[in-house]
């Protein structure tokens, strides 16, 4: 018996009830479906057909949106990290480009500052002019000052003017270092004198510093001629006596612009009560800087510390000038001038390559004077200026020379103010052909036209030769 036969014997007997579950019967076509039931299914069908799909349409639509979304939201962000990356690229460019041409404006002016041996320490210095012409496109110094500088004979600007002038105009606080007449004393005034701008009544805005009577007398003639038109009043302190009422609480205060000697002036503060107000100003230009820092007899450092303290203006602005620059001046101004740009014209504390130099051995005392006659005998192109070392040396060697028919004269600090004034108006005429002085005319006083200077006592310093022979120019 197989297996199938087996089945149906088992099963023989059991009936499956169609009726009641037809619809279980139908699904397993046990039965056949009823009319009415394939109608009301092809009805079912043909609504589900005719009738769309609202759920379907949403899902689609939302995935629709949902894809469109995704394509958007990956548009936008490819374009954010595109964009700034395109951006940062074009940026680049931009900052390399302008790098480039800050490199190449920069090598520019190294070049000229290297072809007029300028040499510039400090940050953000600004940069040097060629022509006076480019202070009144960049700083609109008046076209009445310039033309003041040019009938001062200064046609174009000499290196210490191209760099130490748009320092003082931008504010900047400086210590310069050049030759002795190079232009030094117009590369400060010209940007005192423009930012000072007019005349008030506020007291003294600027003071000029200088070692010797002399050169103060030099200085405030030079600030005449630039300032012609600008109706400053300039003083010069003469005689002290006058200036204790002059310059006193009780005067009008109508003066702008003081040059002195550090002696004078603080004669003057000392006074009780002072007979002098520094309290306005705004420029302190100390020329001859590395003579007025020494201590000692022949120094000023004392003098110009009570000069500095008077001076109480929160906007004070300094301006230290000369030939040398020692390390004094040097330490000083680093650590009291704020944004100090430092300026040196040639090398530093070295004679000026503009004269031909000369060394004469002659053995003994004896041979100086006689080395001296020999070459008046030769034969001299006046004017001719000797130094020594003292007043009674000085004294000795004029009294030598008075009898050889020679226009000499003598001047030290025994000479009278009026007698030192005559001698050098003399001297600069051509009535004087060889002037016999001390280490008083040694410092910043610009002869033009000096033919001949003689050290017949050797200089105390290298400083010191390098300031006597910067006269001769």
């Amino acid at each position: 018996m197989d297996a199938h036969d087996l089945f149906k014997k088992l099963s023989a007997g059991a009936r499956f009830d169609t009726k009641r579950f037809r619809h279980d019967a139908e699904k397993f076509r046990m039965v056949k479906p009823s009319k009415n039931d394939v109608s009301i299914k092809k009805e079912k069908i043909s609504d589900e057909l005719l009738e769309p799909d609202n759920n379907v349409d949403n899902n689609t639509k939302r995935k629709r949106r949902k894809d469109e979304n995704e394509d958007v939201d990956e548009i936008t962000l490819l374009n954010e990290l595109s964009a700034p990356r395109d951006g940062n690229v074009k940026k680049r460019k931009k900052i390399a480009t302008a790098d480039k041409i800050l490199k190449l404006e920069q090598e520019k002016i190294n070049q000229m500052r290297n072809a007029n041996r300028i040499s510039v320490t400090g940050s953000h210095v600004p940069k040097l002019i060629l022509e006076f012409d480019e202070l009144r496109t960049n700083y609109q110094v008046p076209v009445n000052l310039l033309k003041n500088m040019k009938d001062s004979g200064y046609m174009l600007p000499t290196p210490i003017q191209m760099q130490a002038m748009p320092i003082m105009l931008e504010g900047r606080q400086i210590l310069a270092c050049a030759p002795t007449g190079s232009g030094k004393t117009a590369a400060f005034l010209l940007p005192v004198i423009h930012s000072l701008r007019g005349p008030q009544k506020k007291g003294f805005r600027a003071v000029i510093l200088s070692p010797t009577r002399e050169l103060a007398k030099q200085t405030y003639r030079e600030c005449l001629k630039l300032s012609d038109g600008y109706d400053f009043r300039i003083h010069i302190i003469g005689k002290v006596n006058q200036a204790l009422t002059k310059y006193g609480s009780s005067s009008s205060q109508k003066f702008d612009i003081l040059i002195t000697t550090p002696k004078r002036l603080v004669f003057l503060l000392n006074q009780d009560p002072p007979a002098i107000s520094l309290n306005n100003v705004e420029w302190l230009i100390v020329d001859e800087a590395d003579k007025l820092f020494e201590e000692g007899i022949r120094g000023f450092r004392e003098q110009l510390d009570e000069i500095t303290r008077a001076c109480t203006n929160k906007d004070l602005r300094r301006a230290m000038f000369s030939a040398t620059n020692t390390p004094a001046v040097s330490k000083w101004c680093r650590h009291n001038m704020k944004g100090l740009v430092t300026v040196t014209v040639g090398h530093r504390n070295a004679a000026t390559d503009m004269v031909d130099q000369e060394i004469l051995f002659v053995g003994s005392e004896r041979g100086k004077l006689l080395a001296f006659r020999n070459m008046i005998q030769k034969g001299l192109s006046p004017p001719v200026l000797v130094f020594v070392q003292s007043k009674e040396r000085a004294q000795e060697l004029f009294n030598e020379l008075i009898y050889d028919g020679i226009n000499v004269d003598v001047i030290h600090a025994d000479r009278t103010t009026t007698q030192r004034d005559n001698i050098v108006r003399c001297f600069r005429e051509g009535q004087i052909w060889v002037l016999i002085c001390t280490e008083l005319m040694g410092r910043g006083i610009d002869f033009k036209g000096v033919n001949l200077v003689i050290n017949y006592d050797f200089p105390p310093s290298a400083i010191s030769y390098i300031h006597r022979i910067g006269i001769y120019q």
